[in-house]
């Protein structure tokens, strides 16, 4: 296989880069050389995909296919797409479910109506810029294009860093605010089991949207919390606090609380998203336990310095616990 990777310096784009070069393949990435990491193995081009004329040289390659996690303006997908259309055999788009209209319901397929975007827009917001770059893709490749919809991504290397943020908090010790419900499922993706559809996708059989997240029955919230705790040194009290206090307490939880979505309808979707077509099309999690621990072992042994958002402050999450613990007393 010859690939294509559009970025491949971090987290996402690194794993692919990795995975593709030790199935024996012969990649080359195309990135403007900022991030400082590159793969001994895989042939680096330089170039801003922003400006159309860098894309050019691409266009007199041939690829067997393409892997773009592009998130910006959908016109740089819109360009890149129209170069490679006639050189590349496949174009798998790392796409996201924040494509999906909210509110979005239980069951949630990939038949669900997305929000408005347009392949020729500038930098927007999340959602409608990875919808407008389903849309070049689309229109560039048709039936040869693949849109992986990742749900959330965690595992080493991991940028911006949400699981990093509970384990790092976790370290800390103390009492730590652990969003309820406890049982509900956490939908996430590990990188390397995303990464690992990507290139089965890349070698044919797929086409169109994919739901990529992990089944429901995988991880609840306490599983994922409770590995970090143990994985960090058990030195951490979990304290479940229900949804409805934390959102009393304006936590903005995004920040503060990554990768926690609260039950009710607004969110359904996501909570309860659909994932028989990515399963039936290869997808496999590995436990997560697995995932915690390895993303634990890469911040604390890689050497690396990663800046992660300062999440919750202490002081606001003290009397978060100690409101809750108040307004439960009988």
């Amino acid at each position: 296989m010859r690939l294509l990777v559009l970025g491949g310096t971090t987290f996402v784009g690194r794993w692919v880069v990795t995975a593709a070069v030790e199935r024996g393949w012969h990649v080359t990435t195309f990135t403007r050389g900022l991030a400082g990491w590159a793969h001994p193995g895989a042939e680096a081009v330089t170039g801003d995909r922003l400006r159309p004329a860098d894309l050019a040289p691409l266009a007199e390659g041939r690829w067997d296919a393409v892997v773009d996690t592009w998130a910006g303006a959908p016109r740089a997908v819109r360009d890149s797409a129209r170069a490679l259309a006639g050189c590349a055999d496949r174009y798998v788009y790392v796409s996201s479910r924040a494509v999906y209209a909210p509110p979005t319901p239980a069951g949630l397929n990939e038949d669900w109506p997305t929000v408005e975007a347009s392949a020729d827009a500038g930098d927007i917001d999340y959602a409608p810029n990875k919808r407008g770059g389903e849309i070049a893709v689309e229109e560039a490749f048709g039936d040869r294009a693949v849109l992986a919809r990742a749900g959330l991504i965690l595992g080493p290397y991991e940028l911006p860093g949400r699981l990093p943020h509970w384990l790092l908090r976790a370290a800390r010790g103390g009492e730590m605010l652990a969003p309820g419900p406890a049982g509900q499922p956490f939908r996430y993706v590990d990188v390397r089991d995303l990464v690992a559809w990507l290139l089965d996708a890349a070698e044919g059989g797929v086409s169109g949207q994919v739901n990529l997240v992990n089944p429901e029955e995988h991880a609840t919230t306490r599983d994922l919390l409770e590995s970090a705790v143990a994985v960090t040194g058990g030195l951490t009290e979990l304290v479940w606090v229900e949804p409805e206090a934390i959102e009393a307490a304006g936590i903005d939880r995004w920040a503060a609380l990554p990768g926690w979505i609260p039950p009710g309808p607004a969110q359904a979707g996501l909570i309860r998203t659909d994932v028989g077509r990515a399963l039936a099309t290869g997808l496999r999690c590995r436990p997560v336990v697995e995932t915690v621990a390895d993303t634990w072992a890469w911040l604390t042994g890689s050497g690396e310095t990663p800046e992660f958002p300062p999440g919750l402050d202490p002081a606001e999450e003290r009397a978060v616990i100690d409101a809750w613990r108040r307004s439960a007393r009988p």
